[in-house]
């Protein structure tokens, strides 16, 4: 026989210390640090370790002996199950702060470069309400919670409801139904909760993520500036059919929200749920919506990538417009360095000047154009690669959307496309405007820039700890000017941040 496993010790009246990554709080025990989810600093409670590691262990919280002053009151009913908004528990005010200190903890301690003095973050217009576009999976079975569970009784086929929510965090196939977000405009509530009851009225099946059967699989909601609403319904269509009843949905769906401006749907055998490589259809309206930003207007389609806080994405791009036009003071800096060169939540002017005139830019990463297109008129020409084929697309249409002519888009890997040979044939960046995905900037990628050596680099990021790794990679030849944290995401601990970089030999 095995040795059985020593059971995990309760730890009484601890003392939560810090905010940690992933939204967690951590406190110090023996010579451990021990990770707890829901809970602020400044709690004292009872944890319950329930996993140990040599320098680490991970627990929960099964009673608060005194809540921290610093803590405020969630607003959702869904809070402590559904991961989204996991510092709910936190004031903004406190969530600013953390944050600011996280991309300062990253940039310092895994770049390991010489940093000015942080510009203050940027805290988010709206803190409810404040998303774009949100996705719903469709189960046949809805995620029961513990406390749930102890008061079922046996074999009643109460676990077997169906719904229409967010996946369970490590669970792929469990989904927590979700009554009311707050995290967009509450028409999408209205739509979610619609499809969801129409489809249990007339008996429609809800998919099963382990079997891959079921007809409603997935539900997108996209809404914009413009006022326009989108909506994607992803079936499952099995031997028997299933599209006749699809169609009944949508026109339901249509009849009872004019609201909705483009109403798409698909079907999708695969295993996973993403779009990208799937046909998707028009039931009803036009196959795209208009986003606003400033003057301009972008076409967002169902596979179009845009920023999902549109209010905080133009302060975003407005900073990443700043750092690559306004002109430095010296070689030796920027004043606006360590200074917040405009107040919270107030876009700056996007001053032009700096190493050119008339700079010729490379956004990478360029997604559908957006910050290609916004910088466009203030520049000789800017070129933008991305990966998606679809996004340049979009990009292309953007720019003719918006009479801007001095822009090229190319589709293909980055570290394909931007190499020594298409820099020759399209010349020497100016500025490189680079904004990655988490994974931040392949070495090669990096090796490239360097090698182009542009006067300034604008390094714009969802993920501090990869932005930290690739100026490390970057810091020979590159100096970092000025930092600006931009919450995009309240109630979450996920942060982006804007880095200005400075040749050392300018």
């Amino acid at each position: 026989m095995g040795r059985s496993k020593k059971p995990l010790p309760l730890l009484e009246g601890v003392t939560i210390e810090a905010v940690a990554a992933e939204g967690k709080c951590l406190f110090h025990w023996n010579d451990l640090v021990v990770f707890v989810p829901w809970c602020v600093p400044g709690d004292v409670c009872d944890v319950q370790l329930r996993r140990k590691k040599h320098s680490f262990a991970e627990g929960e919280v099964v009673r608060f002996v005194k809540q921290s002053e610093v803590r405020a009151v969630p607003f959702c009913q869904h809070f402590g199950v559904c991961g989204g908004c996991k510092w709910q528990n936190l004031p903004y005010e406190e969530q600013l702060r953390f944050k600011q200190q996280q991309v300062y903890d990253q940039l310092s301690r895994i770049g390991k470069i010489e940093l000015p003095e942080f510009r203050p973050i940027l805290g988010s217009v709206k803190t409810t309400e404040y998303r774009n576009k949100l996705d719903f999976g469709c189960a046949n079975k809805r995620w029961i919670t513990k406390e749930e569970l102890s008061t079922l009784p046996p074999d009643t086929g109460a676990k077997d409801v169906p719904a229409i929510g967010f996946h369970i965090t490590g669970a792929f196939d469990k989904i927590l139904p979700i009554e009311k977000c707050w995290l967009m405009d509450d028409l999408h509530n209205q739509i979610r909760n619609e499809i969801r009851d129409y489809a249990l009225q007339h008996g429609i099946s809800f998919f099963d993520l382990r079997q891959q059967i079921g007809l409603l699989r997935d539900v997108i909601i996209r809404n914009s500036a413009s006022g326009e609403w989108l909506v994607i319904i992803q079936f499952h269509y099995d031997e028997t059919g299933g599209e006749q009843e699809a169609m009944a949905l949508l026109q339901h769906v249509a009849d009872t929200f004019p609201q909705i401006t483009s109403l798409m749907y698909l079907d999708n055998q695969k295993c996973n749920d993403t779009i990208g490589d799937q046909d998707v259809l028009l039931f009803k309206g036009q196959d795209h919506i208009y986003e606003l930003m400033e003057d301009l207007k972008f076409k967002v389609g169902p596979k179009s990538f845009y920023q999902t806080n549109t209010e905080q994405a133009y302060h975003l791009y407005s900073v990443a417009r700043e750092m690559a036009l306004a002109p430095l003071s010296s070689p030796e800096g920027d004043t606006n360095a360590g200074k917040p060169a405009f107040k919270s939540n107030e876009a700056p002017s996007g001053a032009v000047g700096g190493a050119s005139p008339s700079p010729l830019i490379y956004d990478l990463y360029t997604g559908t154009g957006t910050i290609a297109n916004f910088v466009a008129r203030q520049a000789r020409q800017v070129i933008g690669i991305e990966y998606v084929p679809e996004a340049i697309e979009d990009a292309k249409v953007n720019s003719q959307l918006n009479g801007i002519d001095n822009t090229l888009f190319y589709a293909g890997d980055m570290k394909d496309i931007l190499t020594d040979d298409f820099i020759a044939r399209h010349g020497r960046p100016d500025v490189i405007i680079t904004d990655p995905p988490r994974a931040g900037m392949h070495p090669d990628v990096v090796k490239t820039i360097l090698r182009a050596a542009p006067q300034r680099i604008v390094y714009v990021s969802c993920n501090p700890a990869t932005q930290a790794r690739d100026l490390h990679d970057m810091d020979a030849d590159y100096r970092v000017a000025a930092v600006q944290p931009v919450d995009m995401f309240p109630h979450t601990p996920h942060v982006e941040n804007v880095v200005l970089l400075t040749r050392r030999d300018s």
